[in-house]
């Protein structure tokens, strides 16, 4: 679950170097090692060029370590908590178990199954380059790993979050199709209120949705799939059908638990949804639904 009061904030020196600077309660606080290890990791993100590959990342033992606790624990809990469509993805992605995967190794895999590929992701990516890009199917990721001490926490959006919350949905055709209308239509509008509306729809849907089967809900977002803590909790949230204009006017908290969710009769029911809004949605939408921001 991401933190923004924990946040490790990333300046550069003279020379253009990436500096990251971890406060008091950061799981890194005090660890040159690892601070030193994620400036040499944003370093290669910032001087990457969109388009070829992603650079390798010389990960350490801790690094794999935490990467084969998480993917274990999170797989076992997946069992309970994720739609059987989410385990079949998984396993048609087949990621590596053993090792922090690259980004390029998920690359060969991501297009084979879908023609998608992930780009590396330093710090905050503006809004409309971060969806935009989805149309041309790329996806920005991060490509540094949570600190050993914590493997089950992370203050922000780490490899985890990308490469078990979406890449396996990004190897699906169905839903990397929803990736790439979310990125066309971003690109299609110009309205900054028009683009927070996709934003919010994408949030409730590829990122914290849940599915209803066999009576139970169950997550398929990479918000919800990654993170332990909110998959335990999920169902205790006020879980309504899916609905737009109940999308775009629900305030949420990236710091905390979603306290409402919205659920789908299927994963082709989030796909005929999702799709019908991103291929209609224009730049009079906001003042339509009536929304102030």
């Amino acid at each position: 679950m991401d933190d923004p009061a924990l946040y490790a904030p990333m300046t550069y020196d003279e020379s253009g170097y990436p500096r990251y600077a971890f406060p008091a309660g950061h799981p890194a606080h005090g660890d040159e090692e690892y601070t030193d290890r994620r400036n040499r990791i944003a370093f290669l993100g910032a001087e990457h060029v969109l388009g070829t590959p992603a650079p390798d990342i010389d990960y350490h033992e801790h690094d794999n370590e935490t990467w084969r606790t998480i993917q274990r624990s999170l797989a076992e809990r997946h069992t309970e908590y994720a739609a059987s469509d989410v385990v079949e993805w998984a396993a048609a992605l087949d990621l590596p178990t053993d090792h922090v995967p690259q980004l390029e190794e998920v690359n060969d895999r991501l297009r084979r199954l879908t023609g998608y590929s992930l780009t590396p992701a330093v710090g905050f990516v503006p809004i409309e380059q971060f969806y935009g890009v989805l149309a041309d199917e790329k996806f920005y990721a991060a490509q540094f790993i949570r600190h050993h001490s914590q493997p089950f926490f992370s203050p922000e959006a780490d490899v985890v979050h990308e490469l078990i919350g979406h890449s396996p949905a990004l190897g699906n055709a169905k839903v990397a199709e929803l990736y790439r209308l979310a990125g066309e239509a971003v690109r299609r509008v110009e309205s900054p209120r028009t683009i927070e509306l996709i934003s919010r729809v994408f949030w409730f849907t590829l990122e914290y949705g849940v599915v209803e089967q066999n009576g139970r809900h169950r997550a398929y977002g990479a918000g919800l799939l990654s993170s332990f803590g909110e998959l335990e909790n999920f169902r205790k949230a006020d879980i309504r059908p899916l609905d737009v204009t109940g999308m775009v006017t629900t305030e949420y908290d990236i710091t905390a638990y979603q306290e409402v969710l919205f659920a789908a009769r299927s994963i082709d029911h989030v796909h005929d949804f999702f799709a019908d809004f991103l291929l209609t949605v224009d730049d009079e939408a906001p003042d339509r639904i009536g929304v102030s921001f």
